[in-house]
């Protein structure tokens, strides 16, 4: 049976999907999302929180520091704190030699005009992490940005869009993409939604949309992977990194401790299930205590993992269609897309709305995966020697 043509079909119902609903909304248009699953089921629900413009690929950064100023008020625009704290996000330095690397990209951000990321010697290191290892040299900070919970958030979203009227259809998953005249026609388990828009934010299920429309893009299903312990005493209170080794670090009000920080499980997509490594989560357990000998006494008590999706180069695809016009791509975050949502919710809603945005996106392009694209060799300029 098929549904009244609406102004905007949203596929996926992560925490981009759900912001761009909302901004798309807040513009005047009618909006329909479609989750394959429940909203906050994969990704957007299960990642490690992180609020950080710290450590950004250099493309992401301008868009970052557009979403960190909406995580400021997110409030404001979703009657829901969503758990934000402000908090510090630092990345430690273990050697010399990793303290120059991160001096270095301090000061390429200067010259981009950007001056949130402050190095840190050891003495200031010790001052924002008492508890931090002997043997770190120094650190890079962000010291305004923060963390936030992301199943409240991503639901928060979802509720704030649908008191604006947009519908969402969840467990109805889009199966095909097809244009028909003016409109776009998505068939999917529970019928035929059609509208005048596209939006296609299906995370690691997203390279089907894409390749119905013509653009196929390799969007490689990863599994990052979670632990958490047990209470321990007070002793952190900013999210920390390592220059080197991968690592998302932060103790929580009640005291428990949740570390990431990228290494991955098994994604096994087609039926939804994602397997723990635990070779690689002892990796991560042993980082955190290089970093923080306190740690040798934790327990873990869980660990998980979601599906997400990366792309080739590292970084998202935040663009429209180069096949169909009115259609337009938002996927591909590769673990850290968490804190760009609001932002790149806004600027989705904006090219849906418009059909423009002055927001440099360019970086983003879907474009850039195209044989004619690798011929020629452009690519992003990424960051170097620091990992997002």
């Amino acid at each position: 049976m098929a549904n009244r043509t609406v102004d905007l079909v949203v596929v996926g119902g992560g925490i981009h999907g759900c912001s761009a609903a909302l901004h798309a909304a807040m513009r005047g248009l009618e909006v329909v999302v479609l989750e394959k699953d429940t909203v906050a089921r994969h990704a957007s629900g299960v990642n490690a929180g992180g609020v950080r413009r710290l450590g950004r690929e250099f493309p992401e950064v301008p868009i970052s520091q557009r979403s960190m100023e909406i995580w400021h008020r997110i409030g404001d625009l979703l009657d829901d704190d969503c758990g934000f704290q402000r908090a510090p996000q630092i990345k430690v330095a273990e050697t010399e030699a990793d303290l120059d690397r991160l001096k270095a990209r301090a000061a390429h951000l200067r010259a981009m005009g950007f001056d949130h990321e402050v190095v840190l010697d050891r003495d200031e290191l010790r001052g924002h992490l008492p508890a931090v290892s002997d043997h770190c040299v120094g650190g890079l900070a962000s010291l305004d940005d923060g963390f936030a919970l992301p199943y409240q958030t991503t639901f928060a979203f979802q509720r704030k869009a649908r008191s604006l009227g947009v519908r969402f259809e969840e467990n109805c998953r889009a199966r095909t993409v097809e244009r028909v005249g003016a409109d776009f026609r998505v068939t999917t388990d529970r019928g035929v939604f059609t509208s005048r828009k596209l939006l296609n934010c299906g995370g690691a299920w997203a390279g089907e949309i894409a390749r119905q429309l013509g653009e196929a893009v390799s969007v490689e299903p990863t599994a990052p992977m979670m632990l958490v312990t047990s209470r321990m005493p007070r002793f952190c209170n900013a999210v920390v990194g390592n220059q080197t080794r991968p690592l998302s670090f932060k103790q929580m009000q009640n005291g428990t401790v949740v570390i990431g920080g990228g290494r991955r499980g098994r994604a096994l997509p087609d039926t939804n299930v994602s397997e723990l490594i635990f070779s690689e989560l002892r990796q991560t357990a042993e980082t955190a205590m290089a970093i923080f000998p306190i740690m040798r006494g934790a327990t873990i008590v869980r660990s998980w993992a979601g599906i997400e999706g990366r792309m080739p180069d590292g970084i998202p695809v935040i663009s429209p269609s180069s096949t169909e016009e009115g259609a337009y791509h938002a996927f591909g975050f590769s673990s850290h897309g968490f804190q760009l949502g609001p932002g790149v919710g806004e600027i989705m809603g904006e090219l849906v709305a418009t059909g423009r945005t002055n927001a440099p996106i360019a970086p983003f392009s879907i474009t850039r995966f195209t044989p004619e694209a690798g011929a020629s060799g452009s690519s992003p300029t990424h960051s170097q020697g620091i990992s997002a």
